[in-house]
């Protein structure tokens, strides 16, 4: 090893005495720049050198050519000062990059399945137009063709860098031929024709013999829609003369000219099209990427292939709400840009929308779809109201009515689900129809979704906040009428599904001993017949942990000898007393510690083939008790765990 690493640094000799001929780098420095590298050079030799190994010294042969680089311009614009010659390329401008590149090469050949590590070396060597980049490519498509993003880096590196359309278009269909199921692959072989297509017009542009891009320009429509709306304010001039004749031939011949290559671009995308939705039938969103790119462009007869591409996704989408969705907000910008030409006003924009939604409705009739229906509708308030320069408001549509409307229907056809009626009632609360927000959670919580947390914690909340505005101190009724409440949904939902109503339950019967107690007898009794939790919440952990804050260590105790003295309170509840009393030890408490010993000990009566739980205890007896009790420890764990006990090795060493 020392002596192949001794050959490698011997070969930089020539790079090191060359940066002190430039004075580039002190004695000093190269002689810090040597250690790096020899120690750098170990860490490769290693029987099994880390990724991050190889990184670390691209890392830093990096910022050290990039510090070489700044040294020698400051040293040539001193040399001009004196009116010396420019300096000339020498060893230490290229050894650099090319070690760089041989250390990305050696890091690639060992962690030939990390994508990552590949980009990273493609990219140095595409930054620094290093000539390892076509093999590199090569290497990497061997090892990865079925990753979509190698062939649209390979084939975007030859049309980019390389001018190759050939080569590019070579490497996108036989990445296409070996990930036919990649969507990116299909849109980025369509962009990519496209931008030849526009490439070839442009330069008929610069060489006089056409005009114009194939990429649409909305600002040409509105002046052309200007023009022909204002058409009395230019004035003729007269008969067309010889040279206007010959103008107008000359356009003619320049606009047929243009049209083969807006024919030529329809084509390609009705070409590249139809193979991605044979091979990719059933997804949504090559559709929608490849209607947004024709959208972007200006080729022939347009029109006619939206109306192909949006009867397609018709008919093999009409199931899917997310196509209405798509559909709708697609209306609604077409709708808006008509809205800016023509000054329309903007319910009539959100009109063409809610009737893409309504037909939505009558062909899905689910929760999805009111749910995207109405979050479309809340999304054009919000929007109305922070912009106050639109064009007036809703003339004809209010959407505030309609979403209301839309709550309700969703009720009636039975599509209504928890996260509909939590929308329901916190947009009552958003307008300030407090009244009507009671009533609707009292209702659904009584009727429909009388097991539905989240709607019983929205209303309990909306019920809690009534109270303490209207006085800072709750009278009994209020309060017995939130404890039934509370009562109603405990008892019937699960522990683990109710943590956040009992959270909130807790937190305001706190200061409440009479509620708190009752809450404490519900949750004993609760416990006591599904058994309490072994990881998550535990209820029985945050009612020792609330009555620890409010009445002392004391209460804290007794509370949790209860619920220990359960069938199966849980390990949870187990973990939560161990750390109480670990805390109070090691703050001095003399009876925290063999207390915390006797749950250790009762937890282990249960779960002694828990190997966390022999650790945890094994580890307390080394920080706070004896060399003894530790062994003793260690050693009843070792015999118990028998096949587990090499975990507890480990720990122990």
């Amino acid at each position: 090893m020392a002596d192949v690493v001794q050959y490698k640094l011997e070969r930089m000799v020539n790079e090191l005495d060359d940066f002190e001929r430039r004075g580039l780098f002190s004695r000093r420095e190269i002689a810090e720049i040597v250690k790096q590298r020899r120690k750098f050079e170990y860490r490769l030799k290693r029987p099994s050198p880390l990724k991050q190994d190889y990184l670390a010294y691209a890392d830093y042969e990096i910022r050290l050519d990039s510090l070489r680089r700044l040294r020698k311009k400051a040293v040539a614009l001193e040399m001009k000062k004196k009116g010396n010659k420019k300096m000339k390329k020498s060893v230490s401008d290229f050894a650099g990059v090319a070690r760089v590149v041989d250390i990305y090469r050696l890091a690639t050949d060992r962690f030939k399945g990390d994508v990552e590590l590949w980009f990273r070396y493609l990219e140095y060597c595409r930054e620094k137009r290093n000539g390892r980049m076509k093999k590199a490519l090569a290497q990497v498509i061997r090892f990865h063709p079925k990753v979509p993003g190698v062939w649209i880096y390979a084939a975007a590196w030859e049309f980019d860098n390389n001018l190759n359309v050939a080569a590019a278009r070579a490497l996108m269909q036989s990445g296409l031929r070996a990930c036919p199921t990649s969507e990116d692959l299909w849109v980025e072989y369509l962009r990519m024709e496209l931008t030849y297509l526009n490439k070839l017009k442009a330069r008929k542009v610069a060489l006089g013999e056409d005009e114009g891009t194939l990429i649409r320009d909305n600002r040409d429509l509105e002046e052309k829609q200007w023009r022909d709306e204002n058409k009395e304010l230019f004035m003729s001039l007269g008969d067309k003369g010889e040279d206007e004749e010959a103008s107008t031939v000359q356009r003619g011949e320049s606009d047929k000219k243009s049209d083969l290559f807006r024919e030529q671009g329809l084509i390609v995308l009705r070409t590249i099209y139809s193979g991605a939705i044979e091979a990719l039938p059933s997804s949504f969103s090559l559709r929608t990427r490849f209607f947004e790119i024709l959208e972007a462009m200006d080729l022939a007869h347009s029109e006619d292939m939206q109306k192909e591409i949006l009867a397609d996704m018709r008919r093999d989408f009409s199931k899917e709400p997310e196509y209405w969705d798509w559909l709708a907000r697609l209306k609604f910008v077409d709708a808006k840009i008509t809205q800016e030409m023509s000054k329309e006003s903007m319910s009539d924009q959100l009109q063409n929308a809610v009737q893409v939604y309504e037909e939505a409705l009558k062909i899905v009739p689910s929760a999805a779809m009111f749910n995207l229906y109405i979050k479309f509708l809340t999304s054009a308030i919000v929007s109305n109201n922070e912009d106050t320069q639109l064009s007036g408001s809703y003339d004809t549509m209010d959407p505030i009515s309609q979403v209301l409307m839309l709550y309700e229907k969703s009720e009636s056809i039975g599509c209504l689900t928890e996260d509909l009626a939590c929308q329901h009632v916190s947009f009552l609360l958003d307008l300030g129809r407090l009244d009507e927000a009671r009533k609707l959670a009292d209702k659904l919580c009584n009727e429909t979704l009388s097991e539905a947390v989240p709607l019983w914690v929205l209303r309990l909340s909306v019920e809690m906040k009534c109270v303490t505005e209207k006085s800072p101190f709750p009278s009994k009724a209020d309060l017995s009428f939130i404890f039934e409440l509370l009562r109603n949904v405990l008892t019937k939902v699960s522990i683990s599904k109710a943590e956040s109503l009992w959270l909130m339950a807790l937190k305001f019967f706190a200061s409440q001993r009479n509620y708190f107690d009752m809450l404490v007898e519900i949750s004993l009794t609760l416990s006591a017949k599904d058994g309490g939790s072994d990881a998550g919440f535990s209820l029985s952990s945050a009612i020792v942990n609330f009555i620890l804050q409010e009445d002392g260590i004391q209460s804290a105790r007794q509370m949790y000898k209860r619920f220990l003295a359960l069938p199966h309170p849980g390990l949870a509840i187990y973990r939560n007393c161990i750390d109480l009393e670990l805390n109070l030890a090691s703050t001095g408490e003399k009876d925290s510690l063999p207390k915390a010993r006797k749950v250790f000990e009762s937890a282990l009566m249960t779960y002694d083939q828990d190997v966390s739980l022999w650790q945890d205890y094994h580890s307390m007896e080394i920080k706070m008790g004896t060399s003894e009790t530790a062994a003793a420890v260690y050693w009843r764990a070792k015999k118990t765990l028998k096949g587990n006990a090499a975990l507890l090795a480990c720990r122990h060493l």
